[in-house]
């Protein structure tokens, strides 16, 4: 017996059809997939060519592991050309895209047109630091340090300790050294924290006044309640989910979109600004742009500002910003050593040999949680009420990234522990590393 008529059959083939354009319209699994290619492209270019690291090496360590990209692994293909210094990616042939290393601004991906060439001057710091490992006295750090870079599945790639203004302790895996630049991956909005406390403290910027943002200068559009506070703190109800998955705003706007911070402009709000905590790095390019604007409007600009007024007073001689297509920052780069001298910074109350680098009260507004979460001002928490795992002092904080970059800041005691690796497992093993290096700097 026929159930359905052939005019049934082709309904129900049409709406069936309908449906699946409507999922593939609404869910863009070729966006995901052209997220996936970028991705590839723009890493294994910065391991490339500004980590100076091994590309293949970064592509099975760093890259496979990342999310579902491993499943694209049997039609996912890359090229690098240290010639030309570019590497494209491709899946199944398709999705092609091609990222460029530009000297002083690294990595950028291509969007619709080559980028333009940039000549990025870079301030002059002096090259005087001694390249020779510190080898920490201390047995409980020595033993600790053992155990962490013994195991693989951590993928520590280095570890610095720094005590009052001097390193104590280092270590590095195979093909890593003191000078190695490093990704820090979402450790940068600390620095865009720094890097607003730089303006506040020059009074070019306040915090809790409306964020300085063109596109929503109109008395109608309700995003123009947003302030910089809300930005750093991830509470400006901007629609921009992120879940790394390829197919969420914010991977779309970090690998797809030339302009990334007018991608995070366009979005509506679905929350009353500071009224809900969504961390977002949508929130981040909005503000790197409103620096990048405050600077000068170039990227040649905002990487002399940062050089100038961060790097070059904290010591930060390898530090590195990349810039999307229109020149705002975009990630950072920097050895384990400079990552550790920025977290000095904070952990110095903002003073570099009695200058005032961030505003008095800074690091104390940095610090304060947002809506009763374990996040401050573009920091995270990690005293007792926020990480009581890691057994800390109630004053520290620290900066985080993808794969378990830290930068862990205990002002009390004035130390930082910059930790990195291309980590894709739960534990890290930092909150042991934490507690036994404060142990032995409150009991040496």
């Amino acid at each position: 017996m026929r159930l359905f008529s052939a005019g049934r059959y082709r309904l129900v083939a049409g709406v069936a059809g309908a449906l699946a354009i409507g999922a593939f319209a609404k869910y863009r699994p070729d966006r995901a997939i052209h997220v996936g290619s970028a991705l590839v492209s723009q890493t294994l270019c910065s391991a490339r060519f500004v980590s100076e690291l091994d590309p293949h090496e970064a592509y099975r360590s760093a890259v496979l592991p990342m999310g579902k990209l491993g499943t694209l692994e049997p039609v996912l293909r890359y090229r690098v050309d240290t010639l030309a210094k570019t590497v494209t990616a491709t899946v199944a042939g398709l999705f092609r895209t091609q990222s460029d290393y530009r000297a002083g601004a690294g990595c950028v991906v291509w969007h619709d047109e080559h980028p333009p060439t940039l000549t990025v001057p870079r301030v002059a710091i002096p090259e005087t630091e001694n390249e020779s490992l510190v080898e920490t006295s201390n047995e409980r750090i020595r033993a600790v340090l053992d155990r962490l870079f013994a195991r693989a599945d951590l993928a520590t790639t280095a570890v610095v300790v720094m005590h009052g203004d001097s390193i104590v302790a280092e270590r590095y895996a195979t093909g890593y050294s003191p000078r190695t630049r490093l990704q820090g991956w979402s450790v940068k909005k600390s620095v865009l924290n720094a890097l607003v406390g730089v303006l506040v403290n020059q009074g070019k910027l306040s915090v809790h006044e409306r964020a300085p943002v063109g596109a929503w200068d109109t008395p109608d559009d309700p995003r123009r309640a947003i302030t910089v506070d809300h930005l750093l703190r991830m509470t400006s109800g901007l629609a921009l989910a992120e879940t790394g998955s390829g197919f969420d705003p914010a991977s779309r706007m970090l690998f797809l979109e030339r302009d990334m911070a007018a991608f995070a402009e366009r979005a509506r709000l679905d929350a009353e600004p500071g009224a809900r905590w969504q961390y977002t790095t949508g929130n981040s390019a909005v503000l790197a742009r409103i620096i990048r604007d405050l600077a000068g409007g170039r990227a040649e600009d905002v990487i002399r500002f940062a050089d100038e007024a961060l790097f070059r007073p904290v010591g930060m001689s390898t530090a590195v910003i990349e810039v999307d297509a229109t020149g705002t920052p975009a990630a950072m780069y920097a050895s384990a050593r400079d990552w550790a001298r920025f977290g000095l910074l904070f952990a110095s109350d903002g003073l570099v040999r009695g200058e005032r680098i961030l505003p008095e009260g800074w690091v104390r507004y940095s610090a304060l949680p947002t809506l009763g979460r374990g996040y401050g001002a573009g920091w995270w928490l990690g005293g007792p009420q926020w990480r009581p795992d890691w057994q800390l002092p109630a004053d520290a904080f620290y900066a985080a990234g993808m794969m378990h970059q830290k930068v862990l800041v205990i002002p009390s005691v004035r130390l930082v522990i910059a930790r990195f690796g291309t980590t894709h497992v739960a534990d890290d093993g930092f909150g042991t590393l934490a507690q036994e290096v404060v142990r032995a700097v409150a009991h040496p």
